[in-house]
């Protein structure tokens, strides 16, 4: 691949990563597009295509914990390093008070929130050292900081990925991975709509306003590191 970047994107096949997706192929990088629905990834694929970009499709459930550790290996032996990962995929859970939550559905959120994001850095952790300027960013959301009543997985598990962030950072100070953490705000996705459903979408700003942000903090001219960057005014 050359001088191209690498830049890997979970939860590829719509909403936010999608819009990530395309807008790093347009910039000339080679996506890792990662996701769980084949169709999703295809039709992801023949719009990078359309805009004369490359990419490679992972069709991967990150609770696949097998799965996931091999993909680090994988795209180490093809690649020789990642420049980039956008760990953005993620799950609702339902909405309901704690009191009433059911073990296995808050199990199942902190697995794909939590767990599967550590699998995923531990897994592409080696190649990432090997990048020139190794770059990750984490997905965050406003209920870690600010809960709200019937959010409890979700938040919960937001809350403990912007931890893992910061502490991640720490421990890459002295080396060339810089690590941060966003908080998008509110968007015109899928996920949006299934916890608010009687919100008007049009009134939302749509993924792709976020895109020059996203990409440049998974630039090499991006020298911040363990920081909390909120997007929740970008496109107001």
């Amino acid at each position: 691949m050359g001088a191209q970047r690498i830049t890997v994107v979970t939860g590829a096949n719509r909403g936010l990563g999608r819009a990530v997706s395309l807008a790093a192929a347009q910039r000339g990088d080679h996506v890792v597009a990662v996701g769980r629905t084949v169709g999703g990834l295809e039709e992801l694929d023949d719009a990078i295509k359309a805009l004369n970009g490359t990419s490679t499709l992972v069709p991967l459930d990150l609770t696949d914990r097998e799965g996931v550790n091999r993909l680090g290996a994988s795209l180490f032996e093809r690649f020789g390093r990642i420049d980039g990962l956008f760990a953005n995929a993620a799950i609702l859970g339902p909405l309901m008070p704690l009191s009433d939550y059911p073990a296995d559905k808050f199990l199942d959120v902190i697995n794909t929130n939590l767990l599967a994001i550590h699998d995923l850095y531990r897994s592409l952790y080696l190649p990432l050292k090997q990048a020139k300027q190794g770059r990750v960013l984490f997905v965050s959301s406003g209920v870690a900081q600010n809960p709200r009543p019937f959010w409890g997985a979700y938040a919960i598990s937001k809350a403990a990925i912007e931890n893992y962030a910061h502490i991640a950072a720490k421990e890459c100070q002295k080396l060339n991975i810089n690590v941060n953490v966003i908080d998008p705000g509110a968007l015109r996705t899928g996920m949006r709509a299934q916890a608010m459903p009687g919100e008007d979408p049009n009134s939302l700003r749509a993924p792709e306003v976020l895109c020059p942000s996203i990409l440049h903090l998974l630039s090499d001219e991006c020298d911040s590191n363990g920081e909390f960057v909120s997007l929740r005014n970008i496109g107001l």
